[in-house]
């Protein structure tokens, strides 16, 4: 069975969280395409020119352990703005959305431009400041201290950057189902997800 399930959204929304809940409940595969952009990016830090980088991606370079630090989101947000690494990238993502079992697919541009004919769209948003306080706890995780304002004003400039590319801006599809979770849980905001899914496959 084909089905895909496309989530947009900005940085630290909760869209990561709701797509791998998502997976996990009904049994789909789960792609970050964020992590493309990342593993592209560490790669640029490390001396490759961005398309050389996205043109050279391999499978284990999705899990490096240095993919998730502030220096390479903002990497990964610049590479996003090349339009020829977004084309070198395309085909990976669009084979993984039409997998057999389904797929759940989270990004910036999935449900507008990579799987525009997307069973479910979701469009996840939240506060800035929300936003910025769950990635400084889960940089802390990582032994990554950051300070609030610091945090808050390089979410701002990706969420800048992200909108304004000229090639498949952050926005939500015109059929997407907006989930705001400024002051939701994550149980709560996963259950309203999971609603949506639920309700699409009952009109297959």
């Amino acid at each position: 069975m084909r089905f895909c399930v496309a989530i947009d959204g900005p940085a630290a929304s909760g869209k990561g969280t709701i797509a791998r809940a998502l997976a996990r409940h009904f049994g789909f595969g789960h792609l970050d395409t964020g992590l493309l952009y990342r593993a592209t990016g560490r790669r640029v830090l490390d001396g490759l020119t961005p398309v050389e980088a996205a043109r050279a991606l391999r499978p284990e370079d999705l899990s490096r352990d240095d993919l998730r630090t502030a220096e390479v989101g903002q990497a990964a947000s610049r590479v996003a703005a090349v339009p020829e690494v977004r084309s070198a990238l395309l085909d990976f993502q669009r084979a993984f959305a039409a997998r057999d079992g389904g797929a759940v697919l989270d990004g910036r541009d999935i449900g507008t431009v990579i799987c525009p004919d997307a069973e479910v769209k979701l469009f996840v948003t939240a506060s800035d400041e929300i936003r910025a306080r769950r990635r400084m706890e889960e940089l802390a995780a990582a032994s990554q201290i950051i300070a609030f304002d610091d945090m808050l004003a390089d979410l701002r400039a990706r969420d800048r950057r992200d909108a304004g590319r000229a090639t498949a801006p952050m926005r939500a599809a015109d059929d997407a189902v907006t989930l705001d979770t400024t002051e939701m849980d994550i149980a709560t905001a996963t259950d309203a997800a999971v609603a949506q899914v639920a309700q699409a496959l009952t009109r297959r």
